[in-house]
C-alpha cells in the first residue's frame, strides 16, 4: 500500500512539473481568419513555425463575426477587418478590441458587367454598396473619388443616404449584404465590392472600372486582439513575422496586386479618423 501511495505521488508530482514547464508561447496561438487570405496565413504559419511560434488558424465563415469569437475567448487574435470597421464594432458593442499591427490594404473597387468605363454609367442608375456602416461610407468616398457624387462636409466615414451632399446623376444607392455584392451585379449598373469578396468571386482589381488608392488609411486591414492582450510577447512576434519581407513578397506575388502589404505604426492605425477630419 505504501509503495502504491508513493508511486501515485510521483505521478502527480511529474504531472505538476510538466504543467509548470509549459509557457504561454508553447501553446498554439489561435488566429481567427476568413477564406480570402488563407493562403497568406498558411505561409505565415510556416514562417512562424520556423521561429518557434505555433499558430492554429481558425477559419470563420461570413455568418460568424471574428470579433465576437475573440471576445468570447475562443481565439487569441483575428485578422479580417480594417480599422474603420473595427471602430464601428467597438462603438456598437461597447467593446475594446485594439489593432496591434497592420497587414494589407485590399482596395475597394467598382465593378460592372454592363459598362466598361465610369463615364458610361447613366443617370438614375442603381449602384450596389455594402450595407454595414463603415464599408457603406467607404463606398461613398469611392464614388466621390470617381466623380459620381459628393459626400457631406465633415464626413465621419460612416454610410447612409443622408451622407450624400450632391448626386448630379441621381444615382440610386442600393445597400446590400457585403457578401452578396458580386451576386447582385446582374440587377444593377455597378456594384462596389470589397476586395476579399471580389477575390473569392474570381475578380481581379484590374477588372474594376475604378478603385480606391492604396493610401486609404482608415481601410488598412489589421491583426486585432483584446485590450488586455495587446502587449503579449507572442502576439508581438506574430506581427513581426507577418510584416517581414518574406511575407510581403509572398502577398505581392500571390495576389497580383489585389492585396497590398502595409507596415504602419499602431498609433497611425488608432488615429485613422484624422483622415476624415482633413476632408473638406
Amino acid at each position: 500500500m505504501k509503495k502504491f501511495v508513493l508511486f501515485l505521488s510521483l505521478i502527480i508530482l511529474a504531472s505538476l512539473a510538466a504543467g509548470c514547464g509549459k509557457t504561454e508561447g508553447s501553446r498554439a496561438l489561435k488566429i481567427g481568419i476568413r477564406g480570402s487570405e488563407s493562403r497568406t496565413w498558411d505561409f505565415v504559419k510556416e514562417q512562424a513555425r520556423g521561429q518557434g511560434l505555433n499558430i492554429e488558424l481558425v477559419q470563420l465563415n461570413a455568418n460568424v463575426n471574428p470579433n465576437t469569437v475573440l471576445l468570447e475567448g475562443d481565439i487569441d487574435a483575428n485578422a479580417f477587418q480594417h480599422v474603420a470597421f473595427l471602430d464601428q464594432f467597438n462603438q456598437k458593442n461597447k467593446s475594446d478590441i485594439v489593432p496591434i499591427g497592420s497587414t494589407i490594404i485590399a482596395p475597394l473597387g467598382i465593378y460592372s458587367d454592363k459598362y466598361k468605363k465610369i463615364e458610361d454609367i447613366p443617370d438614375h442608375a442603381k449602384i450596389a454598396v455594402p450595407n454595414d456602416d463603415s464599408n457603406w461610407g467607404r463606398a461613398l468616398l469611392l464614388l466621390q473619388e470617381a466623380g459620381l457624387i459628393r459626400v457631406v462636409d465633415n464626413f465621419d466615414g460612416f454610410g447612409g443616404a443622408d451622407k450624400i451632399k450632391d448626386n448630379p446623376k441621381q444615382l440610386e444607392i442600393v445597400p446590400v449584404d457585403g457578401a452578396n455584392t458580386p451576386r447582385v451585379m446582374k440587377d444593377v449598373a455597378a456594384s462596389i465590392i470589397n476586395n476579399g469578396v471580389a477575390v473569392e468571386a474570381g475578380f481581379l482589381l484590374k477588372d474594376s472600372l475604378f478603385h480606391e488608392s492604396k493610401t486609404a488609411k482608415p481601410y488598412i486591414n489589421v491583426i486585432a486582439t483584446t485590450k488586455q492582450n495587446e502587449n503579449r510577447e507572442d502576439l508581438k512576434k506574430l506581427v513581426q513575422i507577418y510584416q517581414a519581407k518574406e511575407v510581403s513578397d509572398f502577398i505581392t506575388q500571390t495576389y497580383k496586386g489585389n492585396y497590398i502589404p502595409t507596415q504602419v505604426t499602431v498609433d497611425e492605425l488608432k488615429n485613422f479618423k484624422d483622415a476624415f477630419a482633413s476632408k473638406p
